[in-house]
């Protein structure tokens, strides 16, 4: 029965905001609070909230000083140099701009964190796809699968939670892995091709002297919205995602005008960009090594980095509240889903959920587990948390799979297969960094991205079987 109404209660939250019929937020509480009632467990609501407020409270802090320190970053101009790089390479190509997604969302993922990414890909790519009128699904899509393959480095966390959990080396789990995940990267890309030149397709290819010309005419006549020819290609003027990101046009400077980072904003601190690029490295090294709890870092970081680039207590409220935004809609999405993990593993029905699939599992299924895990990994760890399935289900499946003859190492490394649709998984915090800071519907993303994160997690066991890691 548990199995049953885990399983229903899922599927329900997963219809109605695809639908629309429900936000986000209201779901996430709303729908396991009324299915606890279901199963007579309605009096023990509130310390299953609490526990789940309790167990996600650290990945709440983390992300809202996260998202103050990265946006700090941000606006100092700390990531210019790699956006302007990736911008001058996309020009104003549909096909150019979303493959530039994928390499930029790759590129930042080596930090390991994936709010981290989506932060800084939105800011510099969003009045791109605006600009142009380029689908944001696509920019959404793109850059979740891109951070979910890179989110298997063994300082992103599914890597450390399997050594963990299976007490193994995470070397020894990553490594051998490289060429898997290095063909789920390339199948990203190509993907991201194929979408580009979709987009391309739709809406045909704009040079930038078009744009600036299109721009200057739409200005002329007061068109606000439309370009003068009327063919629906033209591109809008817009603002950016996040404070200081415009797009601002110059026929004097056609390589900066589709500049997703303004050059000119007053936050810029060029003379203290080797100051934030040594904290930076410094914060990611003290993540890496273990050094202090990650919510203690960037909280110590991100009071250093305010104090250090806008000594002056108004500029400081001002960066804050540029970023408050941010920092409210995925807090509250943290803590909304605390409501929803809370319930799952309160009332058990998440442990039920898992003993049921390792139950149904055929016996002939046995010599062939490192498979099957991988198969497995690609639902089970989109519908719970990472912590969820490598505490929970992994060893399970991995007590099955010696049963058989197959190693745990093997288990482990299959276990990392489902990274790519993880990373848009409604139990994520990130994701909600990633569609927020979009303006895109988290309904709207998961209707996209879910088949196509599907196929490039099955590309990775694809890979991993090939090449014998699997």
């Amino acid at each position: 029965m548990l199995t049953i109404l885990g399983f229903t209660m899922i599927a329900t939250f997963l219809v109605l905001i695809m639908v629309k019929k429900m936000s986000p937020i209201a779901a996430l509480v709303l729908i396991p609070a009324l299915f606890c009632v279901f199963v007579g467990k309605g009096a023990k609501l509130g310390d299953y909230v609490i526990d789940g407020v309790t167990g996600l409270a650290p990945t709440a802090a983390m992300l809202m000083f996260a998202i103050v320190y990265f946006g700090v970053m941000i606006d100092v101009g700390l990531f210019d140099p790699i956006v302007r790089g990736i911008l001058r390479f996309c020009k104003a190509d549909p096909l150019r701009i979303v493959v530039g997604t994928a390499v930029l969302a790759a590129i930042v993922s080596l930090d390991g964190d994936g709010s981290t990414t989506f932060m800084i890909t939105v800011s510099a790519m969003y009045p791109l796809y605006k600009r142009l009128k380029m689908s944001l699904v696509v920019m959404t899509g793109v850059a979740a699968m891109a951070n979910g393959v890179m989110n298997t480095l063994p300082w992103g966390g599914p890597t450390a939670r399997a050594a963990t959990a299976l007490k193994l080396d995470a070397s020894d789990i990553f490594v051998p892995m490289i060429p898997a995940l290095a063909v789920g990267l390339l199948g990203v890309f190509a993907l991201a091709y194929v979408l580009g030149r979709r987009e391309r397709k739709r809406l045909g290819v704009l040079t930038l002297d078009e744009v600036l010309v299109e721009e200057q005419e739409t200005v002329l006549v007061g068109a606000g919205g439309s370009g003068g020819s009327g063919d629906g290609k033209a591109p809008v003027r817009t603002g950016g995602a996040g404070s200081g990101i415009e797009a601002e046009a110059s026929q004097d400077e056609p390589e900066e005008g589709l500049q997703g980072l303004d050059p000119n904003r007053p936050t810029l601190r060029p003379k203290l960009y080797w100051f934030n690029a040594l904290l930076t490295v410094a914060l990611l090294t003290a993540m890496i090594m273990e050094w202090l709890p990650i919510p203690v870092l960037f909280l110590l970081g991100a009071a250093l980095a305010l104090t250090v680039n806008f000594p002056h207590i108004p500029d400081q409220k001002a960066r804050l509240a540029a970023h408050a935004d941010n920092v409210l809609n995925v807090s509250g999405m943290v803590f909304a889903a605390a409501v929803f993990t809370g319930v799952l593993k309160g009332t058990g029905m998440v442990d039920h959920m898992a003993q049921w699939l390792v139950d149904n599992i055929p016996d002939g299924m046995g010599p062939h587990m490192a498979f099957v895990t991988g198969v497995l990994s690609i639902p089970l760890t989109y519908f719970m948390s990472n912590d969820g399935f490598y505490f929970g289900i992994l060893p399970v499946l991995a007590e099955a799979g010696q049963a058989h003859g197959v190693s745990t190492l093997e288990i482990a490394r299959a276990s990392l297969v489902g990274q790519p649709l993880h990373m848009s998984s409604p139990l994520v915090p990130a994701v909600y960094v990633l569609v927020g800071m979009a303006k895109v519907e988290f309904g709207d993303h998961t209707r996209f991205v879910v088949k196509w994160a599907a196929l490039t997690s099955l590309v990775v066991l694809g890979a991993g079987i090939l090449f014998g890691i699997i």
